[in-house]
C-alpha cells in the first residue's frame, strides 16, 4: 500500500518489472485504519504514510503487518521474506 498515486505505482511497477500488485491510497483512506499514517494534527508530518509492511493472504487476511514510527528503520529483505514464509500467503 502506497500514498503515491495509481499512475506513479504503474510507471514503477513496469519499470522494476514486477508481478505482484501495489496498491494505491492516493486519497488516505486505507492508511488510517491499518496505522499506517501520522494522524496528530499537530503534527509537522501530518497525514504521511509511515513505513509499513504487510503480508495479506489470499483471502484478504492480514498475516504480518508492521509498522515504524521512523521511515528511516527499513526491515531486513530476510525479515520480509520470513514473515512471508510463515504467512502461508
Amino acid at each position: 500500500m502506497s500514498a503515491d498515486h495509481a499512475a506513479t505505482l504503474k510507471a514503477f511497477t513496469e519499470s522494476n518489472h514486477l508481478k505482484h500488485l501495489l496498491l494505491s491510497d492516493f486519497r488516505r483512506q486505507m492508511l488510517p485504519e491499518y496505522g499506517a499514517m501520522v494522524t496528530d494534527e499537530k503534527s509537522p508530518i501530518y497525514r504521511y504514510a509511515k513505513r509499513a509492511y504487510f503480508v495479506i493472504d489470499r483471502q484478504g487476511i492480514v498475516r504480518f503487518a508492521k509498522v515504524q514510527e521512523n521511515a528511516l528503520d527499513l526491515l531486513k529483505p530476510e525479515e520480509v521474506l520470513t514473515a512471508l514464509k510463515g504467512s502461508g500467503a
